[in-house]
């Protein structure tokens, strides 16, 4: 978790070091790098720049990541370890970055041509990719042992 968190962080501040707010760099068809600040949660939210509300949100956070970790530690199974490891660390990344700056760092922008869909960060993509394995599992698990 440590691990995942630090290049979370890393990559943020690498981002905000050599990112221009606002500035579109192309990085791979489609992904750009895009250096913006969300004050909200997730897909910009509630992105209403209140440090009232930034400081409720990492609360919260908090609790959720407490609630996540008793359910990490009563896991036997692998897969379930490491998706809870994945959300973890990436809730935890991103309210660290809140508690630092009252706004999470985000500079990956997702688009297909000229649709976008939204700017994230290493975070966000280990919680998103964390919750799908989650349901993946879950949907594995309803459809092979249920009955018919």
């Amino acid at each position: 978790m440590l691990f995942l968190i630090a290049i979370d962080l890393l990559s943020k501040s690498i981002a905000e070091q050599y990112l221009e707010f606002g500035q579109v760099l192309p990085l791979i068809p489609i992904i750009d790098f895009l250096l913006v600040y969300n004050s909200g949660i997730a897909f910009s939210i509630l992105d209403i720049n209140n440090m009232i509300l930034s400081f409720g949100l990492s609360i919260l956070g908090l609790i959720i990541v407490g609630y996540l970790h008793e359910l990490y530690r009563e896991q036997e199974s692998f897969i379930y370890r490491i998706i809870f490891i994945l959300i973890i660390s990436g809730a935890l990344g991103n309210i660290l970055d809140r508690l630092i700056d009252g706004v999470v760092t985000d500079f990956l922008y997702l688009h297909i041509g000229n649709i976008s869909f939204f700017v994230f960060n290493l975070a966000d993509a280990f919680i998103s990719v964390g919750a799908a394995l989650f349901l993946i599992m879950e949907l594995k698990k309803y459809l092979y042992n249920s009955e018919p």
